[in-house]
Parts: C-alpha cells; sequence; structure tokens
C-alpha cells in the first residue's frame, strides 16, 4: 500500500474515533480522583446537565436570534433540530465575548439555577491549523509568499483539501483545492502594486468526512510597516444573519467585506450605518463550511482588514478551574456537535466548591 494510503487510513481511523467517542461525550475528573460514591454521583449529575444543555433550546426557544433577550433558562440546541447535539448558530455566537451581543458569564450562571455548580464551555474546530509564513521572495513587480500549513490533532497528521483565500486593498484572490497530507507549503503571489497588509484565510476540509471543516486567518505585511492584530479598529459581531460592525474610532471608512466558505465567495451588502456601525446581510451558503468573514476600509489613510467566523468560534466563557483549592470534582465532557453545516468540538468543565 503506497505511504499516502497508509497515512490516510490512519488519519481517517483517528478521525472517526475521535468523532464516536465524543458524540457519546468523554469525561475525565480533573482533581481529585474518583475514590467514593459521592465522586461517581458528581459524575453522573455533570454529565446529565451537559447533556441537557446541548439537546435543550432553552427558553424562549429563539434567544439565540434576538440581541435584546436573556434567555429564562439555558440551553443551546436548534429550534426543530434534525439531529442530536445540533446546535443553534445564534447561541454559539453568543457565548462569545467578542460579540457585543453577547450573553456573559454571570447571566448564563444565573439561569442555570444551579448555585453549587461552576461551568465553563470551549468550542473550536475539530482540528487544528497552524500557518507560518517560512520565506519571502521579491521577483520583478510581485512578491511570493511561501506559507507552511499544518493540519493535526493530538499530534497526528490531518490530510485534507486545502483552500486558500487572499485580501488586501481592493483585491480578493482564491486558490485551486490543493491536497496535503497533513503539512504543506504553499506559495502565493502579490503584485506590488496591491496595496497592504494583506490576510490569508485557510480553509482546512478532512478527506475522510466532508462535514470535519477547520479554518485559519494569517495577517502579513504585503506593501506595508506591519500588520496590526484583529480588532484594533473594529468590533465585528454575527447574528440572525447580520453581521454588525462596531468602528473603534470615528474616522473609519469601510470597502468591501467578504464572506467565504470552502466553496463560495461573495461580496456582502451594507443594509444599514451611522457614523459609529454598520450592518451587512449574510447569505445562507449551503455549504459544509463553516462562514468566513472579512471587512476591509481605512482608518484616515491606512488600510486594515478585520475577520470573525460565523459562528463565532473559537470561543470561551466560564469559570477558571485553575484554582484546585477552592474546587472539587471538577469534570470534563467533550462532545462533538453540529453548527449549521459542519462538525465542532465542544468541552464542558462542570465543578463545585469545595466545603
Amino acid at each position: 500500500m503506497p505511504a499516502i494510503s497508509v497515512d490516510t487510513f490512519f488519519a481517517c481511523s483517528l478521525m472517526v474515533l475521535l468523532v464516536l467517542s465524543a458524540m457519546a461525550g468523554a469525561s475525565k475528573l480533573l482533581y481529585p480522583q474518583i475514590n467514593n460514591a459521592s465522586d461517581s454521583n458528581a459524575d453522573e449529575r455533570y454529565r446529565e446537565i451537559s447533556k441537557y444543555l446541548l439537546l435543550n433550546t432553552g427558553t424562549p426557544s429563539d434567544w439565540g436570534q434576538n440581541w435584546q433577550t436573556i434567555p429564562e433558562t439555558f440551553g443551546l440546541a436548534k429550534d426543530n433540530l434534525a439531529s442530536s447535539y445540533e446546535l443553534d448558530i445564534d447561541k454559539v455566537s453568543r457565548l462569545n465575548s467578542e460579540n457585543i451581543y453577547a450573553s456573559s458569564y454571570a447571566q448564563l450562571f444565573t439561569v442555570l439555577k444551579m448555585s453549587d455548580v461552576s461551568l465553563r464551555i470551549e468550542m473550536k474546530p475539530v482540528f487544528d491549523v497552524i500557518v507560518n509564513l517560512t520565506a519571502t521572495f521579491v521577483e520583478g513587480n510581485e512578491t511570493v509568499y511561501e506559507f507552511e500549513i499544518l493540519t493535526e490533532k493530538y499530534g497526528f497528521r490531518v490530510p485534507v483539501e486545502l483552500r486558500c483565500y487572499v485580501v488586501a486593498k481592493n483585491y480578493m484572490s482564491t486558490s485551486s483545492v490543493i491536497i496535503s497530507n497533513g503539512l504543506k507549503y504553499v506559495n502565493l503571489t502579490l503584485s506590488n502594486n496591491v496595496g497592504g497588509p494583506a490576510l490569508l484565510v485557510v480553509f482546512a476540509r478532512s478527506v475522510c468526512n466532508d462535514k470535519i471543516v477547520s479554518f485559519n486567518f494569517y495577517p502579513f505585511a504585503h506593501n506595508s510597516l506591519e500588520s496590526k492584530p484583529k480588532g484594533s479598529f473594529l468590533r465585528t459581531s454575527p447574528l440572525n444573519y447580520v453581521l454588525n460592525v462596531s468602528f473603534a474610532y470615528p474616522e473609519i471608512t469601510l470597502s468591501k467585506v467578504y464572506a467565504l466558505t470552502f466553496n463560495y465567495s461573495s461580496t456582502l451588502i451594507q443594509t444599514a450605518s451611522s457614523n459609529r456601525s454598520a450592518a451587512f446581510k449574510i447569505p445562507h451558503f449551503l455549504d459544509l463550511s463553516p462562514t468566513l468573514i472579512v471587512v476591509t476600509g481605512e482608518n484616515s489613510t491606512a488600510f486594515f482588514s478585520e475577520w470573525t467566523a460565523y459562528p463565532q468560534i473559537p470561543l470561551q466563557i466560564g469559570a477558571n478551574f485553575s484554582d484546585s483549592a477552592t474546587l472539587s470534582n471538577v469534570f470534563a465532557y467533550t462532545y462533538i456537535v453540529t453548527i449549521g453545516f459542519a462538525f465542532y468540538k465542544c468541552t464542558f468543565w462542570l465543578g463545585g466548591l469545595r466545603e
């Protein structure tokens, strides 16, 4: 059997085992070790709480879509869900602190109505995409950038199909699909007439399952002195298929806004604006992929790009469980959930205070 086939077989086996084990939910006692009946009871109770939050919509069932609504009871399931562990894209996005409509942990703790239970939630893609700029070459009026793209899970390489987008000033390009065995060097060429900085957007889709898609963003200083950190100019908040953009400075002017998936791209149309904000309609792409959004504009004379994902993942919300002196019976439960048309990894940490 060729080496690529062997690697693909083991990587596919890894992904299948990951999905099957996580769909059932895996628990791990972080501290202390299980050694009595009360610990076992806590494990079962916390497991049922984690399942409840994934399988119930909360009330009202559409609390995610309406930014003014604080849920009376907390649940993340999609209304009229088609399968178990199918989550609502807006309920998930409202857990991300980058969203201006985010619910706080204090609000969630109150609606959980369990004063003896602390909770932490983390959601992210099933596997990691790591991007590094490894070389730069100037050739005439063009610059060639060499990127190293690594896709892995638990230290294992994940064979994928790659799709790359590059966004710069009045510029957007798309690569063809690139097959990678988990490590790929990709050369991207930009004209020196294109204004920067630039942003590389990478989609990685597992060759074993089209619904297992990960992504990453990599800003780089093409034709510019530097690329500012994310959030320097705008706050981007997708909700109910509308992108709400809040300006950090009044002199900001937006130019083009792109919505990108593995197979499709679209330039968004502005639907509302003021001197400190704007809104854009997000298309309902029928693609097995998250939607990644890139907003470009200028602050006085400096070009910039800001980015986010819809659902707004990765995210973390909840209690800090690093202080073992005050907490007992802290368990972690991991599930594979569906949001939109793609799989994501969702982990709950639950625990109580020491008596």
